[in-house]
């Protein structure tokens, strides 16, 4: 099948080389000369664990191309991704401009007909926009379909290859039948493609990455009170993650949630249900206790130095929002730094692969070390943001010798607390017993 992907971002590009990878020719569109550039002379422009592999294998067997030429992209093409970003606006609703612009573009472009598949996340009823910017100009049939990406950083790869689901919004029977053959080869295992409405659809991504925010947002609520009364999260955790009902996964405690997807999503599911006079107060205490967690660790931080951070010096492991990718949008460690510096400390980070995405943002406002353990020099704490793998099992005699004190403060909860007593650390982290 013929695939045009407008949008090279994280989703598009992942939706693009991973339609290649079975087969189907695609064509991905991007604005951005240099980066369509790159991506010609096979260049990935993202961090994503396995997607070069599939990059590479589909631009040699000419399945997958770039160009900033959307008629030359959309001329063959079948179905028509719309990858493009829908970012907060001032009052947290999703700003549609890129994805309307595009499918106004679309409207006086197509010749025959096309399934216009809307896989950016949108609010409700962001189908109807398309399918009337579209409609505008075109002088052919089509259809709008929504299909909301369930894509985890890290794991995209796989997520679209092996999906749990294929969620699909769809009212048209033509195009129905359409994307069930595209989905078919990525379905083999028997997990399935669930056809709805398209506003159900819409809301379906929505309603999913909410949750997945609360149910994190709730766990370190847990962890917060279980340092007030005495308990311990991890025991908690186990407890009640073993109750098939919650599940073990999303309660790992730590300094809040950061991302792409999460902060986004959550904003903007409240403020559609503000549109239609819902007061979503749940979702309200969600965002409220997520900005306070990202710098909860601050008070032991200031308690543990007598008030005052001025002239203090610390070491941070881990800046990307979340381990296996360079992404740092909404990143804790961001909103650490800031804290920090503006007590008066400075801080030398470290990073597998997000330290260039800091370098644009941040600068020289911090320091950054070629490995984990030069970014220990000199250092009056370690401060851990990330979980990163390479970071659960340091070598400690290193870590104590480089550290001026063995004093970590730990925001992903890393290691064990009978371990690190025996190490000699004085040790924080999130809903467990200070070692100190």
């Amino acid at each position: 099948m013929n695939i045009a992907v407008i949008g090279t971002g994280y989703v598009g590009l992942v939706t693009g080389t991973c339609l290649a990878e079975t087969g189907n020719t695609v064509v991905c569109v991007d604005i951005n000369q240099e980066k369509v550039k790159k991506m010609q002379d096979g260049i990935v422009p993202i961090y994503e664990p396995h997607l070069d592999t599939l990059f590479y294998r589909n631009i040699k067997a000419g399945r997958l191309r770039f160009t900033t030429d959307t008629a030359e992209a959309v001329e063959k093409a079948s179905v028509i991704f719309l990858a493009l970003p829908t970012p907060p606006g001032e009052d947290g609703s999703a700003d549609l401009s890129y994805i309307l612009s595009a499918a106004g573009e679309l409207g006086k472009l197509i010749r025959d007909y096309k399934v216009v598949v809307d896989k950016s996340t949108v609010p409700v009823g962001t189908a109807d926009l398309v399918y009337a910017a579209i409609a505008r100009h075109a002088r052919c049939e089509f259809a709008v379909v929504s299909n909301p990406e369930f894509l985890r950083e890290g794991f995209a790869v796989d997520d679209f290859l092996k999906p749990d689901r294929v969620v699909v919004g769809c009212s048209n029977e033509r195009a129905r039948k359409i994307i069930e053959e595209l989905y078919r080869p990525y379905v083999r295992s028997g997990n399935p493609i669930i056809f709805m409405d398209e506003k159900s659809a819409e809301l379906t991504k929505y309603a999913a990455n909410a949750f997945l925010a609360t149910k994190i947002t709730f766990m370190n609520e847990i962890a917060n009170l279980c340092e007030k009364l005495g308990a311990d999260v991890d025991m908690v955790r186990a407890g009640i993650g073993s109750d098939e009902r919650i599940g073990k996964r999303f309660l790992f405690p730590g300094i809040g949630y950061g991302g792409s997807c999460f902060p986004k999503d959550v904003q903007a599911l409240s403020q559609s249900a503000s549109q239609v006079n819902y007061d979503f107060r749940l979702l309200d205490a969600v965002m409220e206790v997520n900005e306070k967690q990202k710098i909860i660790l601050l008070p032991k931080i200031k308690q543990h130095f007598g008030g005052s951070l001025k002239g203090k010096h610390f070491a941070l492991w881990g800046l990307a929002f979340k381990p296996d990718t360079d992404d740092i949008r909404e990143a804790p460690a961001l909103y650490m730094i800031e804290a920090l510096v503006s007590e008066g400390a400075t801080v030398t980070a470290y990073d597998p692969e997000a330290m260039e995405n800091v370098k644009k943002q941040l600068g020289a406002k911090i320091r950054y070390a070629d490995d984990q353990y030069k970014a220990l020099e000199g250092a009056d704490a370690l401060l851990i943001a990330t979980e990163w793998s390479l970071f659960r099992t340091p070598d400690f005699e290193k870590v104590s010798a480089l550290l001026k004190a063995r004093v970590i403060f730990d925001g992903r909860n890393l290691y064990a607390l009978d371990r690190i007593r025996e190490l000699g650390f004085r040790y924080y982290s999130i809903g467990r017993e200070s070692l100190s």
